[in-house]
């Protein structure tokens, strides 16, 4: 007998509430209903079983009417500088989608990656990765290239939700994010665990030795299992020839040369944060106050009114504050020093124990998110040293395998800002994620561990 549909969500929507409440009991007062009200958001947001907005409101009302955390905590995201990021990466967006600059751009980028799909996914993981190298932020990265992405997906017809459109954007922000975890400055979790380990331990490892330690597997071969996953997972082609899809005019408008000035300027801001220290965010949101001046107009009141996806700064606030009211309640250092005591660490088995520690940074980011990993991790380094037999620098550097396998999209905020500014469900991103995630435990885990045993690291 065939259940209806509706009837369907009502139990699946029953079932997640419940197993959130029964997995919240193991742990007392206040870390259990944080957790309870953690796994069914994180659930509901994984399923899609109710608009992810709603279950980022269901959660902040949860959570003040239980008195979890105090307002300034549960309501967290809202100051956060991921959250101003996402909206001026959407006002940046609308900015250059409507003037026709990304267009333009697209044009430019295709003419070099042919009218292939596979060149295309390669191409754009390329330029995600290359672009690393250049610009340290993150976050940075990513609301640049996305509105570029989206133009290249009407480049090439395809249409919203389409596999190749879902395509694009997945190469964009996981080859823009996930390979630059092998590039020292070029993502915040990165630099956590340099700043942890100079202030804890005195030691801060060079450029090159980070780079020649992690490069080759978690850069280079993980962006080519990323392009590879996302053609075998959203196969496409593209069904319209370019040179009809695309409609720019031959002469550059004032506009566009207006924002392309702008853009320029904010992306020598973001290339020189490690001198002025600002955060990309204010340096996005300062570009994103200008175009919306009324005499620049380069996004219109109106614009301003119907094309900015407001859903989406509120999915990103939920998620934002749930990891502080983790924080808030030690929820996060509780499940780690847990998963510690039972890692099976042991003298003279240095794949075991790299392994045991590589899993355990990894499942510490689903606790704490990425960044809460270097944080957590750090200060035990040198009882896991003493436990292990190996060397203090090689604990360290064990976290950078964690914490650059992502499991969901909340652990990691650029992916999360990506994905809600290409207006892709999380869901899509997470199929990827997962079946990297499993490539990189079984093959690249261990295929690291051989060219860390080649440089005797272990």
């Amino acid at each position: 007998m065939r259940i209806p549909t509706s009837h369907l969500k009502k139990i699946i929507t029953s079932a997640i509430i419940i197993a959130g409440a029964w997995l919240g009991t193991a742990l007392p007062g206040t870390q259990g209903l944080t957790a309870a009200l953690t796994i069914t958001a994180l659930l509901c947001w994984i399923t899609g079983i109710i608009p992810e907005y709603l279950t980022a409101l269901m959660f902040f009302t949860l959570a003040m009417l239980l008195a979890i955390a105090p307002s300034y905590i549960v309501f967290s995201g809202f100051n956060s500088a991921a959250f101003w990021l996402v909206f001026s990466g959407l006002v940046l967006g609308v900015g250059i989608n409507g003037t026709g600059l990304g267009k333009r751009i697209a044009g430019k980028i295709a003419t070099h990656l042919g009218n292939s799909y596979f060149k295309l996914i390669n191409g754009l993981v390329c330029i995600g990765l290359v672009f690393g190298f250049f610009m340290p932020s993150s976050m940075g990265r990513v609301v640049l290239l996305v509105p570029i992405g989206l133009a290249l997906a009407d480049y090439f017809g395809f249409k919203k939700d389409s596999n190749g459109f879902v395509g694009i954007m997945l190469a964009i922000v996981l080859g823009s994010f996930i390979p630059a975890f092998a590039i020292l400055p070029a993502n915040v979790p990165n630099m956590i665990l340099i700043g942890m380990t100079e202030t804890l331990y005195d030691y801060s490892p060079l450029y090159g030795e980070y780079l020649l330690l992690h490069f080759p597997v978690l850069g280079l071969i993980k962006a080519i299992v990323i392009s590879y996953l996302i053609l075998w997972l959203y196969p496409d082609q593209p069904t319209i020839d370019k040179d009809k899809s695309l409609n720019v005019p031959n002469s550059i408008s004032k506009q566009e040369i207006l924002l392309s000035i702008v853009l320029l300027i904010l992306i020598v801001f973001w290339l020189t944060d490690f001198i002025h220290h600002i955060s990309p965010a204010w340096i996005a949101l300062a570009g994103a106050c200008f175009i919306l001046l009324p005499k620049i107009a380069i996004v219109t009141k109106q614009q301003f009114c119907e094309k900015i996806n407001y859903a989406s700064l509120f999915l990103v606030a939920g998620i934002l504050g749930i990891g502080g009211v983790i924080n808030y309640s030690g929820l996060g250092n509780t499940l780690t020093e847990f998963l510690v005591s039972y890692l099976p660490l042991k003298m003279n088995s240095p794949f075991t124990n790299y392994m045991s520690l590589g899993l355990g940074s990894m499942l510490t980011g689903i606790a704490t998110t990425l960044s809460g990993v270097p944080a957590v991790l750090t200060p035990l380094s040198g009882a896991l040293s003493s436990a292990t037999g190996l060397p203090l620098k090689s604990v360290f550097m064990t976290q950078v395998i964690g914490f650059s396998i992502i499991i969901f999209p909340y652990q990691a905020p650029p992916l999360l800002i990506g994905m809600q500014l290409a207006k892709v469900k999380l869901t899509t991103a997470l199929k990827v994620c997962a079946f990297l995630a499993l490539i990189s435990a079984v093959v690249l885990m261990p295929l690291n561990f051989l060219w860390w045993k080649f440089l005797g690291w272990v």
